[in-house]
């Protein structure tokens, strides 16, 4: 199969399985294909799949990101007072890393909503859908919602990171508070102390809580970084740290910071 054939015999498998959509005609065009293809597995639940459908979406994602281009994290400049920290700005699904980080909600079961442009969304969507059935493993086995704070850990599957370490934010309202900062540093602390009990070396947060959640982008940089720094200075397991930001304001935020 080539990557149009692919893509159409994937998007005919999710129709069948979804009575819904059965009489959904599909686009000729590639980019409508593909936002259909990325739609119907965001709004697929969590449920068995065969061996075939997963080897044709692995081939299919595979060959996605590799058309993307993957980003070595050992190429990226590093901070020039801190070698273990990084600043970039990119496509976190393009990263090859240990883990990178994905804001979740607190269901951890991705983003439903299509072609959100969440980077829960994004991750899951490149990911593929094995992503969501982890997930949904891991939260059966807990019963209960994801606490703010707290970290899990998954394969990457499709990602050419090794890892997903997933954490939910806070969601900040009218006013933030002392108690939305506490929680957003456990998030950093938390996915840090996952990553280095698991063995892994190196990490890529995203703006943990600052799109979908609200939290002052200013004041999260901050709590971000001081976070980090603090916990590198008290555990060597991991070697490097990279600050993902998408924004330009992010991206000038988090280099004041950094030097």
């Amino acid at each position: 199969m080539d990557q149009n054939e692919r893509r159409n015999y994937l998007i005919q498998k999710l129709l069948e399985e979804q009575p819904a959509y059965q009489d959904l005609q599909i686009p000729a065009g590639e980019e409508d294909q593909k936002r259909i293809l990325r739609s119907l597995m965001n709004v697929r639940p969590p449920r068995p799949v065969s061996e075939r459908f997963l080897a044709v979406q692995d081939e299919y994602l595979t060959e996605e990101v590799k058309k993307k281009g993957i980003i070595d994290s050992d190429s990226l400049p590093v901070s020039p007072e801190d070698p273990r920290l990084v600043l970039w700005r990119g496509d976190i699904t393009t990263l090859k890393i240990d883990a990178i980080v994905n804001a979740a909600n607190s269901a951890l079961r991705g983003c439903f909503v299509p072609c959100h442009s969440c980077v829960d969304n994004i991750i899951h969507s490149v990911s593929g859908i094995q992503l969501r059935l982890e997930c949904d493993r891991l939260m059966r086995k807990q019963e209960h919602d994801e606490p703010i704070g707290k970290a899990k850990i998954t394969p990457a599957y499709n990602l050419p990171c090794r890892y997903v370490l997933h954490t939910v934010g806070p969601v900040v309202g009218r006013m933030l508070t002392r108690g939305h900062c506490r929680k957003l540093a456990d998030c950093y602390r938390s996915c840090l102390e996952l990553a280095a009990d698991n063995g892994l070396k190196s990490i890529a947060f995203c703006c943990i809580s600052t799109g979908e959640f609200h939290f002052p982008q200013k004041k999260a940089a901050g709590i971000a970084v001081q976070t980090v720094q603090e916990f590198l200075e008290s555990d060597e397991r991991i070697e490097k740290v990279v600050f993902n930001v998408f924004k330009e304001e992010d991206y000038d935020i988090y280099k004041r910071l950094l030097g």
